[in-house]
Order: C-alpha cells, then sequence, then structure tokens
C-alpha cells in the first residue's frame, strides 16, 4: 500500500477471496454500500491460463476479428491510436474492446455468478455496454486519472451500474492497480463529463480516503459504475491486463442512432457455440 492512502487491513478488505458462489444480501448490501464487492477467484488457474493466451493470440494476431477496435501505444509518452480490425502485432496495446465476439471470453462474460448479478440488479434480459482489455505494459503503461464510468460522452439513454473487472495478471501498486474511494457511487453521478475537474477531485477523492486496489491474478470484482477510480502507472517489467465487462439493460440504446448492444442474457442472448464477428453498425461509431 502506499503510504499516501488509506491502508485497509486483510481482514476487512480481502473477505471476499473466498470464491462468491451465491450473491445474498449480505454481499448486496456490501456491494451498494461500498461500491465494490471482492468476488474471489472465479477464473482456475486452467481458465486463467486460457483467456491470457487468448488475449496474447488477438494482440500478436493469431486471432483475428474484422469488427474489433484495438487502442496501440504508438510512443513511449503515452499517445495511443486506435484501429478497426488487427494491425500491428504487438503486446503493447492500451485496450482491446468488443471480445464478445470470442467465444472463449464470450463464456467467461456469461458466467452463472455474473447472470446471478445481473438478474438481480437489472432482470432477465440484459445486454453489455462494453467487454474490454485494459492493459498496462511494462514501460508503455499512463496513469488513468480519477473518474466515473458514466457520463454524456457515453452517448447511451440509461447509465449502467454494474461492472465486472477481473485481474488476468496480478495487480499491485507497482504495476498501477486500480485506486477506489469506497462508497463514493453514493454521491451519484458527479460530473458528466467523466473525468472529475481539480476541485472535484479535491472534494470527493481527498488521499485520507483511498484505498489500492491490489488484485490476485484470476480475482474478479464487482464495481459500481459510479465508484469514484483511477490508476497509476506500472513501473515493473511485466504487464499488467484486466478483462472488464459492463451490464445493463438490454433495451438501452444509443441517443443518435436509438441502436441496441449485444445481449448476454435471456432471449436471442449470444452463444459461444455460434458466436459471430459484431455487426458493422456496431462499430461505425465509439460509444464509451
Amino acid at each position: 500500500m502506499g503510504n499516501s492512502h488509506t491502508k485497509v487491513s486483510e481482514a476487512a478488505d480481502r473477505v471476499g477471496m473466498s470464491l462468491v458462489t451465491i450473491f445474498d444480501r449480505e454481499r448486496q448490501e456490501q456491494f451498494m454500500s461500498q461500491g465494490y464487492l471482492r468476488l474471489g477467484k472465479v477464473l482456475s488457474a486452467e481458465s486463467l491460463q486460457t483467456l491470457q493466451q487468448r488475449i496474447k493470440d488477438i494482440m500478436l494476431g493469431r486471432v483475428k476479428y474484422r469488427n474489433m477496435r484495438l487502442q496501440l501505444y504508438q510512443d513511449a509518452s503515452g499517445n495511443v491510436r486506435r484501429t478497426l480490425g488487427h494491425q500491428v502485432a504487438t503486446l503493447g496495446y492500451r485496450r482491446i474492446d468488443d471480445l464478445e465476439q470470442d467465444p472463449l471470453f464470450l463464456a467467461y462474460i456469461q458466467h452463472p455468478l455474473f447472470q446471478q448479478i445481473a438478474n438481480y440488479y437489472i432482470g432477465e434480459r440484459v445486454s453489455i455496454f462494453r467487454s474490454m482489455l485494459m492493459n498496462k505494459p511494462p514501460q508503455l503503461s499512463q496513469a488513468l486519472p480519477w473518474h466515473q464510468d458514466v457520463g454524456a460522452g457515453w452517448g447511451i439513454d440509461t447509465n449502467p451500474i454494474v461492472t465486472v473487472w477481473t485481474a488476468l495478471d496480478e495487480a499491485t501498486v507497482d504495476t498501477g492497480c486500480m485506486q477506489i474511494v469506497p462508497g463514493s457511487q453514493q454521491h451519484g453521478i458527479i460530473n458528466q463529463q467523466h473525468f472529475l475537474s481539480e476541485e472535484e477531485e479535491a472534494t470527493y477523492a481527498s488521499k485520507g480516503n483511498v484505498i489500492e486496489l491490489e488484485a490476485e491474478a484470476g480475482e474478479a470484482i464487482l464495481l459500481h459504475n459510479f465508484l469514484l477510480h483511477r490508476s497509476g502507472t506500472n513501473s515493473t517489467s511485466v504487464s499488467r491486463r484486466a478483462f472488464s465487462v459492463t451490464y445493463m439493460e438490454a433495451e438501452t440504446r444509443t441517443l443518435d442512432t436509438g441502436q441496441t448492444f449485444p445481449v448476454v442474457f435471456g432471449e436471442n442472448a449470444l452463444d459461444p457455440k455460434t458466436v459471430k464477428g459484431k455487426a458493422d453498425e456496431l462499430v461505425d461509431k465509439f460509444y464509451g
């Protein structure tokens, strides 16, 4: 833990490290109170290795999807460019979206525990706003400022509240793990522009209220989309990769074209056995 941040005891903060199988009332209340909940190691060692290898294959172009959006680091200063479809074989990608096209990642998105959570907060028919890899490669990573995962810039008619974040590598202070302000989701939407101003940061994310959300590889954490969070830089020689999925009502539409998003639970849900590439109209414009 960094000395400038609140240190949370292992007993208090890592109570969820045993695998959660039932999303009961106690966990529901804890999530709504704190804005996050450790779900434990949802990925077995074998499943973790499978997803690690698949994302490596996607980065290197061994597995390609025409309508998959990728953000590539261009230089050490953190400049990035976005491409549609794979263009460069490198492990230095910052972000990869649209991973529900891949049957292995889709099967994980549809994990029974995540379905329990989504059904409780959303309903029977659930879509995903985004399913993305976030990567902090060594020497190329950049800090991410304080923000909430909501806002006018997302361009949808409903703000989601449920995100499942999974560590594909160990997330530590040195590798630039997430930092959060527990309970900050109770403020509601602070800034529709997503990122906090300096004044808002001083008000809502003072150092004494911040904790480092370290995580083991394979561990999943449930996050409220209104929860204030940021991340630091990776100062190590290894990558820090995480997979993030935002669940929402299947009826959610974009404000400009009225289009909906891929359904993962309920009627007409995607199936890992038959899933195909993403439709062109779903990648014409980038949302989120």
